[in-house]
């Protein structure tokens, strides 16, 4: 097949790019080459195979997209704004990018006749709010949004709504409410809303998958907001301590991207209803000091944690992908463990240049009241 990419010139996408290439299929990548993530040259990054045909290009605009539709035969969008706490402050930009550019690509496949026979659409386990959590008492729960005053107070763990006692964090099916509560988030369920929109309406072959932390090579070094992954190594790399947000207790599920590629792979041929969801995890619940403790280990180099009582407005405390479904219908099984994707991303990383951005972060997040540290941190 003649596959297009959106966002293909970017970390996931250049991955599957290789395996769409790797398979015999032909790859197009629409990429508007956003200098926060390519830098401000714009260039074609290295890393991207040379027989990926690059249409530089903005997905939210119709005439770039018209054209970067022209022959395909399946699409994998990928091109999104990326990162929680700058999308609470740069509303308009993530919108505009994540849901108009959903819309565009739509309807530019809806008005040109195009008969795909797969989008796969790349969303986020952000559309979740928080996971799922059961109380040791009381079963299974689904707690509101913790409270900034809460999080001032140093109570970082999620509160049992019945008794108050600290709930512990499940993995979390594609059936639970989505609840999102940062702007990332809610453009990214305009994301999946659009795409079932255009699958029931129009018949479109889609697949909706739900990444959870994806981290590996080719991520940005450049952009602070993508992911703990690339600050911690710039701090561990400069000699710097890293500042464990919520004391390093909140959990996530880190999944390297050679899995997340093997996912959208299987999306791209599975025999699914139109509109399917599905995660793409590891389905291992890992803090945030496990992350930063893997990640020296991979660097061969000592870490310094600190606590200093921080957190960030928008974050959740806990979500772990359940792959049951996953497993069963898509055919996924994730295959890298944690220390095996830290190694791989290490060992890419050393040849880069990098930047501890960290601060730049906490003072764009300060200034818009974002950012904050519990009394006495």
């Amino acid at each position: 097949m003649k596959v297009l990419i959106t966002g293909g010139a970017g970390f996931i996408g250049s991955h599957t790019a290789d395996a769409l290439l790797a398979a015999g299929h032909s790859v197009r990548a629409l990429d508007i080459l956003d200098p926060q993530i390519h830098g401000e040259a714009r260039q074609r990054p290295a890393y991207l195979a040379p027989e990926v045909e690059l249409q530089v290009g903005d997905v939210c605009n119709p005439d770039d997209v018209a054209r970067a539709l022209d022959g395909v035969d399946a699409v994998y969008h990928l091109a999104a704004l990326t990162g929680v706490g700058q999308s609470m402050y740069d509303m308009t930009h993530y919108a505009r990018v994540n849901a108009i550019g959903t819309t565009t690509l739509i309807e530019g496949i809806v008005k040109g006749g195009h008969a795909l026979k797969r989008l796969v659409l790349s969303s986020s386990r952000a559309i979740y709010g928080e996971g799922s959590y059961v109380c040791p008492t009381h079963g299974e729960q689904f707690p509101v949004p913790r409270s900034r005053e809460r999080l001032e107070s140093g109570r970082f763990t999620m509160p049992c709504p019945v008794c108050g006692g600290d709930l512990d964090a499940v993995p979390t099916t594609e059936h639970k409410r989505s609840e999102p509560f940062s702007v990332y988030a809610i453009t990214k369920k305009h994301q999946e809303d659009f795409v079932r929109y255009a699958a029931e309406t129009f018949s479109l072959p889609a697949v909706i998958l739900r990444y959870f932390n994806v981290f590996g090579s080719r991520q940005s070094l450049k952009n602070p907001y993508t992911g703990v992954v690339s600050i911690f190594y710039s701090r561990i790399c400069a000699g710097q301590p890293i500042s464990v947000y919520e004391g390093g207790l909140p959990v996530r599920d880190f999944v390297h991207v050679s899995d997340v590629v093997a996912a959208n792979m299987r999306a791209l041929v599975a025999d699914v209803p139109s509109g399917s969801t599905f995660n793409v995890g590891a389905g291992v619940a890992s803090t945030i000091g496990d992350i930063a403790n893997a990640l020296a280990r991979a660097v061969g180099k000592p870490v310094t944690m600190e606590d200093r009582g921080e957190f960030r407005v928008g974050d959740i405390f806990g979500c772990v992908a359940d792959l049951t479904r996953s497993r069963a219908e898509l055919g996924y099984a994730p295959a890298c463990s944690l220390d095996q994707g830290m190694a791989e991303f290490a060992g890419w990383a050393s040849g880069q240049p990098s930047e501890d951005r960290y601060q730049q972060t906490v003072a764009e997040l300060s200034r818009f009241g974002l950012f904050g540290r519990a009394k006495g941190g």
